[in-house]
């Protein structure tokens, strides 16, 4: 079975149609891998989301911070933002068919010595562990009480990830480290406000995969959210978000091989407004 993991979609549905198309013509019927935000920003959101869904078993889609920004915004937790292209997916007939699906989307997921996760894996963290942190959120999530959990997931404390963490603390903490990191200091003390590249790091504060004796270096962690990065291929690291929504590409590496496949995006956000 040929894997193929792709960037961030952000709604780019159109793109995502001829990426597949790509994909499909090199490898009939192969399992795709999303590395998250599958909605957002683009002005295919809806599109989107069904047509990930639609894929079935042949896909699997791990939860980004824009897809849980849909799961707030439709639950009238937090309220879009002046860039969102949310709307067609909160007024669809199968609005509540969408969000629950969504909601059952994992946060990660390991298989074939490769960790895919949305932005990253704090340096504390083994593969297996990230996994199951995973599922402590996952369980509250795609469980009764998943919108009281949303309403408060939201904030940047605690920074730091310890063991004995317990509650909406130790939950909160999973979710930023997999769906909003970039930059940590060698402790794993987590940054939120850098967005730019990996050189021009804030003081103190290093890219996550760079962190000193990470523990997923044993393993190659697929991701993507970090559009200035751009795609990175190391031999424990594939960086897939390649601002498709920004006016660059949307990639995918098949993970076998490393081979790469992009289509052009024509931009539906000026990046100099992010």
């Amino acid at each position: 079975m040929m894997i193929y993991a792709i960037g961030d979609v952000q709604g780019c549905q159109e793109q995502l149609q001829a990426l597949l198309e790509k994909v499909g013509s090199a490898t009939p019927n192969p399992k795709l891998w999303f590395a998250g935000d599958l909605v957002n920003r683009g002005p295919r959101s809806l599109e989107a989301l069904r047509q990930v869904r639609a894929l079935g078993d042949a896909a699997v889609a791990v939860l980004g911070n824009h897809d849980l920004h849909l799961l707030a915004t439709a639950t009238g937790i937090r309220k879009q933002h002046q860039r969102d292209t949310l709307d067609p997916i909160l007024s669809a007939p199968d609005r509540d068919d969408l969000i629950d699906w969504l909601r059952r989307r994992p946060l990660a997921h390991l298989e074939y010595g490769h960790l895919l996760v949305h932005a990253g894996v704090l340096p504390q963290w083994t593969a297996i562990q990230a996994v199951e942190l995973a599922s402590e959120v996952e369980r509250v999530l795609q469980g009764p009480d998943w919108i009281d959990f949303l309403r408060e997931m939201y904030g940047s404390e605690p920074a730091k990830w310890d063991d004995a963490l317990s509650g909406v603390e130790r939950l909160r903490c999973i979710v930023n480290g997999l769906t909003r990191l970039r930059f940590c200091r060698p402790d794993g003390e987590m940054e939120f406000h850098a967005t730019e590249g990996i050189n021009k790091a804030p003081p103190g504060f290093l890219p996550w995969f760079d962190a000193p004796g990470r523990k997923t270096e044993g393993v190659t962690v697929v991701f993507g959210h970090w559009s200035t990065l751009g795609l990175m291929l190391r031999p424990d690291l594939i960086a897939l978000d390649t601002g498709c929504v920004w006016g660059r590409q949307l990639t995918a590496v098949r993970l076998e091989d490393r081979a790469v496949f992009q289509v052009d995006c024509p931009g539906f956000q000026d990046p100099q407004l992010a």
